[in-house]
């Protein structure tokens, strides 16, 4: 309420609207950037939790897996699939000679 009156006086009757439509534009950006940076930290421990699971399910040459550390490894295995499907379908190759070719009108002239 004070922050109000203050704000009245200072900017007068014409500008506060203004100014409390820009505090809340900076507001909303501050909290959809703090909001992005959480989903990223929390991407990150994780990712960092998934890789630490996998370190113990190596060196105990993935026998006598705790449940925990199962569903991990099958977590990576599967966005690791996920990430590598694109690259299969690239690298497989194409019977592109099996297929019948068009022929196209040999036709010399330009076009205008």
């Amino acid at each position: 309420m004070l922050i109000s009156i203050i704000g009245l006086v200072v900017l007068g009757p014409e500008r506060l609207p203004v100014a409390i439509r820009t505090v809340r534009d900076w507001v909303s950006t501050i909290k959809s950037f703090s909001n992005n940076v959480k989903t990223e930290l929390k991407e990150e421990l994780r990712i960092n939790e998934l890789h630490e699971n996998l370190k113990k399910a190596e060196q105990s040459d993935f026998k006598q897996m705790s449940p925990e550390v199962a569903e991990s490894l099958k977590s990576l295995q599967e966005a690791a699939d996920m990430v590598n499907r694109p690259f299969e379908s690239a690298t497989d190759p194409t019977p592109s000679d099996d297929k019948p070719k068009e022929s196209q009108p040999a036709n010399d002239q330009k076009p205008s």
